[in-house]
């Protein structure tokens, strides 16, 4: 009876111990200061989305378009085409209200240049783009943040969107370059990009399926980096593509982000298509995702966090 007394205790201490050294491990999780890493997704998604806006602008000019005529404009933007240079034609494209979602307003402007002789539906065509002070506030917030900088843009597949579903599976795109955001708070990001964007479906329910092609210092299948708002030297990494919906605001409903800040030892992996109960959606469902998860890793500690988009 003794030996089962002590048996029974060492059985509750064992536990007790078990118990404390969890709590004690959560206590230090919650000691890791993860604010920078979520800022990093957080601006990552806003410029992601923000910059693939204008670009679905630009397309639609470039799609639009045969020689200097302009066939269908997007909402609130002019076009002016009227400047030629040599073999260069020039678009400056002004951004002056609401984009066609309602979503975001933007203001300021996209220089696009491009060889008289290229036509935007070839396979391989490649046009310049430069970001003037392109101004972004999201309709939800009120946050904005302004975009300046240039970049390749290519049609890689050649076609149109608008010829998804009939004459085409599949458009991808490639944009390659380097950009400068300002933030609301006057801080900067200063990054490389390159984004390749594919498109499948049909107009109205088109997916865009997103992926990173560059390299830098050790670093594979690099989407974008450079030194984020709080002067740290990050690489963001997509290890499975990140797949957005049309039918739901072009938002993040799937795939994988890695983002890495060496100087600092952490790392935040980003994981898109949850709800507001933070379970998983089926990305070709009828339910848009409304959150996506965190998991981070900074000097051997860790955890799991989930965020509205």
């Amino acid at each position: 009876m003794k030996t089962k007394k002590i048996i029974g205790l060492g059985i509750i201490m064992l536990a007790v111990f078990a118990l404390g050294f969890t709590s004690c491990k959560k206590d230090k999780n919650k000691n890791v200061d993860t604010a920078s890493m979520q800022q990093l997704i957080a601006d990552e998604n806003k410029m992601a989305t923000s910059d693939d806006d204008a670009m679905n602008d630009v397309n639609n000019v470039l799609s639009g378009s045969t020689g200097k005529a302009l066939m269908s404009p997007p909402c609130n933007v002019t076009v002016d085409s009227s400047t030629i240079i040599g073999d260069t034609i020039i678009y400056n494209i002004t951004f002056n209200g609401l984009n066609c979602a309602g979503t975001r307003n933007r203001t300021g402007q996209a220089q696009v240049k491009k060889n008289i002789n290229t036509h935007w539906v070839d396979v391989g065509a490649v046009v310049y783009v430069k970001y003037i002070n392109v101004l972004f506030t999201r309709v939800s917030d009120g946050k904005s943040l302004t975009l300046n900088g240039t970049k390749k843009f290519e049609n890689v597949s050649g076609g149109r969107i608008a010829d998804l579903g009939t004459t085409a599976t599949s458009i991808v795109h490639r944009a390659s370059g380097a950009l400068v955001a300002t933030f609301d708070d006057n801080t900067t990001r200063t990054w490389n990009l390159t984004r390749q964007r594919t498109f499948t479906g049909t107009l109205g329910n088109l997916y865009m399926a997103v992926d990173g092609f560059g390299s830098a210092d050790g670093y594979s299948s690099l989407v974008a980096w450079g030194t984020n708002r709080n002067g740290e030297t990050f690489y963001t990494q997509i290890t499975q593509s990140v797949i957005h919906k049309e039918a739901c605001g072009w938002d993040p409903c799937a795939g994988v982000k890695v983002h890495s800040i060496p100087g600092d030892n952490k790392k935040a992996t980003f994981t898109g298509g949850y709800d507001s109960n933070d379970q998983a959606v089926d990305v070709n469902g009828s339910v848009c995702a409304t959150k996506y998860r965190i998991d981070w890793e900074k000097n051997g500690n860790s955890g799991t966090l989930y965020r509205f988009l």
